[in-house]
């Protein structure tokens, strides 16, 4: 069974910084693209940043300068470092895995608040 599980969430005061960790399970990751979205409250799921099996890595433009996507391919984890965190941070962020032959698999979400 296919499993992303997503930890490192939690309340942050504006400027601070998390970092999110995603652990896949059920099959090997390698191959797949793999990295995060988010849901604030009121608002579609957008990208946040993925990285390819290859290393390449897309960002939604605005985060580039605060966000880190990496991966640990041995590990089959992903990570997101977010710096200088503030209040149009606070979302849901789910992880995500894809590779076009096989489908998209989700995590169940975790909470990050930015407020003081």
């Amino acid at each position: 069974q296919v499993q992303l599980v997503e930890s490192g969430g939690g309340l942050v005061q504006p400027g601070g910084s998390l970092r999110l960790s995603c652990a896949a399970s059920g099959r090997s990751f390698t191959r797949y693209t793999m990295g995060w979205y988010r849901r604030a409250p009121r608002k579609q799921r957008e990208l946040v940043a993925t990285m390819t099996s290859g290393g390449s890595t897309n960002y939604a433009g605005p985060l580039k300068d605060r966000f880190t996507v990496s991966r640990d391919y041995a590990r089959e984890q992903v990570f997101l470092q977010m710096n200088n965190l503030n209040a149009e941070d606070t979302a849901v962020y789910y992880c995500y895995a894809n590779l076009p032959s096989a489908g998209t698999f989700w995590g169940q979400g975790t909470q990050v608040t930015v407020s003081s």
